[in-house]
């Protein structure tokens, strides 16, 4: 296997960061994990918004983690790559409604 900067073993030293900055990375942990909890959307539909975004942000060791978080809440391949296309249609209509204001500055300066 050749060398890449992204290492599938770092996403296990995550929780590592609050070495560096306790205060901070104990906080973040503390807000991600009540995020996740049970709520308005169940941890199932969570994890499959987590996906979506992993794809979005382009974040190879959340697309791991979600993965396999997925797997273990029973949701099928299909369901998880239906969850990237979402994703992937909202990405690629923001970046062409941006259009719009290219259209606009457009009209402005032409005349």
């Amino acid at each position: 296997m050749s060398k890449t900067y992204y290492d599938p073993a770092d996403l296990r030293k995550f929780g590592d960061i609050t070495q560096w900055s306790e205060e901070l990375g104990t906080k973040f942990f503390d807000y991600y994990g009540k995020v996740f909890e049970e709520g308005a959307l169940s941890a199932r539909e969570k994890s499959l918004i987590a996906l979506a975004v992993s794809h979005v942000v382009q974040c190879p060791y959340c697309i791991d983690a979600y993965t396999k978080d997925g797997l273990q809440r029973g949701i099928a391949k299909e369901e998880m790559m239906e969850a990237v296309h979402v994703g992937a249609a909202i990405k690629s209509g923001a970046t062409l409604v941006h259009g719009v204001q290219m259209m606009n500055k457009y009209e402005k300066l032409s005349f």
